[in-house]
C-alpha cells in the first residue's frame, strides 16, 4: 500500500505529558436520580451506566472554572515539567472537542494566556476523540522536518453542558427507549484536560522517543456518532463493530510493514467503556493486565482521555518500556503510536 500505510519519526520525543482532573465528582447513581422519571416511565433499570458501560463516576468543572482554563493549566504544567520556556514553543495545537464559539479558535486564548511568542503557530485540530494523537503526529512531522523545535499539544473537555441538555430531553414525556439508547453514550462523558510537550530527541537524552505508527480511516461510518454542543447521538453497536474492524485492519497492516506490537509493556487506549475495552483487547489479543483502565472514574474525556491515562501511567513506566497509544474517533478514524519510554 502506498501513502501513509505507516509512518516513522526520526528525531522526536515526548518530553512531558500532564493532566488536570476536574474537581467535582458526579456519580452514575446521581445521574440515575436525575433520570428517575424517564427510567420509570420507560421501564429501564437503574445502574445501566455502571453495569453496561462500567462508568461509576465522572467529573465536572467547578463553577467559575472552564475547560480552556484547565487546558492552560495543563499546558503550563507540561512546559514546566519539560523544562522549556514559552518562548521556545513553535507550535500550539488545541485538540479539544469542547468549544464555545465556531470562531476564533480555542487555541488563541491558550496561546495568549501561556505567553507564547508571536512566532508560535496556533490552531485547533478537531478529529473527535482521536485529535490529541493526531496532534502529536503532526507536531512530530514538523519537528522532524526542522520547521519547529518544540510543540505543545493540549485538550480540555467539559461534559456538563451536553449532559444537562440530555437530562432535559430524556425526561420529556415524549422521549422513548430509542431516544435513551441513542443518547446513552453521552452519559458516559467526563470533563478533564491534558497537555504534552514534544521536541527533538537529540537535545533531550533520556526522553521518550516517538517512533511512529499507523493511521486508518473508515469514513463510511461517518454517521454513527454525531455530536454537538447540546447533545450526542450514537449507534453504539455500529460504532463498536466498525471501530473493531478498523483497528484490526490497521494492526495487521502495521505488522506487514515491520511493526511488532505484541508484548508491549503498556497499551494506553482511548477510554470509553467496558464493552469497547474488552472488545479491543480480544480483537488484537492484548495482555489485559497491561491495559490501564481509567473510564470507571473519569468517564470518556474525549481527546483528553488517552493523554490523561498516559500521564497517570508515566509514574510507573521505566526507561526502555515500550508503550502503544491506541485510539478510535468518531468518523471513523483510528491511529496507533509507539513510544519508547
Amino acid at each position: 500500500m502506498t501513502g501513509n500505510a505507516t509512518f516513522r519519526h526520526d528525531n522526536t520525543a515526548l518530553l512531558a505529558v500532564t493532566s488536570v482532573e476536574a474537581p467535582v465528582v458526579v456519580s452514575s447513581a446521581e445521574f440515575d436520580e436525575r433520570l428517575a422519571p424517564s427510567l420509570k416511565r420507560l421501564r429501564l433499570s437503574k445502574r445501566l451506566l455502571e453495569r453496561v458501560a462500567g462508568v461509576t463516576e465522572r467529573r465536572w468543572w467547578s463553577p467559575g472554572s472552564d475547560f480552556d482554563d484547565a487546558a492552560i493549566e495543563a499546558g503550563a504544567k507540561a512546559m514546566a515539567e519539560a523544562g522549556i520556556e514559552p518562548g521556545d514553543v513553535g507550535l500550539l495545537i488545541n485538540t479539544s472537542v469542547t468549544r464555545r464559539n465556531l470562531e476564533p479558535s480555542v487555541a488563541v486564548k491558550i496561546h495568549h494566556s501561556l505567553g507564547l511568542p508571536s512566532s508560535a503557530m496556533n490552531f485547533d485540530l478537531a478529529n473527535a476523540c482521536l485529535g490529541f494523537v493526531n496532534g502529536m503526529t503532526l507536531a512530530a512531522n514538523m519537528i522532524d522536518s526542522g520547521q519547529i523545535k518544540y510543540a505543545l499539544i493540549v485538550a480540555g473537555e467539559d461534559a456538563q453542558r451536553t449532559q444537562e441538555a440530555t437530562f432535559n430531553r430524556l425526561n420529556r414525556e415524549d422521549s422513548t427507549r430509542e431516544d435513551f439508547l441513542a443518547e446513552f453514550a453521552t452519559l458516559t462523558l467526563g470533563s478533564g484536560a491534558a497537555a504534552a510537550v514534544i521536541g527533538p530527541a537529540d537535545l533531550h537524552p533520556g526522553s521518550h522517543r516517538i517512533l511512529g505508527g499507523v493511521s486508518r480511516a473508515g469514513t463510511q461510518h461517518h454517521e454513527l456518532c454525531i455530536g454537538g454542543i447540546d447533545g450526542m447521538y450514537t449507534d453504539t453497536k455500529g460504532l463498536l463493530d466498525g471501530g473493531l474492524e478498523l483497528v484490526v485492519t490497521a494492526w495487521h497492516e502495521a505488522q506487514t510493514d515491520g511493526w511488532n506490537w505484541d508484548g508491549m509493556d503498556r497499551y494506553v487506549t482511548h477510554q470509553v467503556s467496558n464493552s469497547y475495552t474488552n472488545a479491543i483487547i480480544k480483537a488484537v489479543d492484548l495482555e489485559r493486565e497491561r491495559v490501564p483502565i481509567t473510564f470507571p472514574h473519569w468517564g470518556n474525556v474525549g481527546p483528553a482521555s488517552l493523554p490523561m491515562t498516559l500521564a497517570q501511567e508515566a509514574q510507573s513506566l521505566s526507561p526502555g518500556d515500550r508503550v502503544l497509544c491506541l485510539g478510535v474517533g468518531s468518523g471513523l478514524n483510528t491511529s496507533m503510536m509507539e513510544i519508547a519510554w
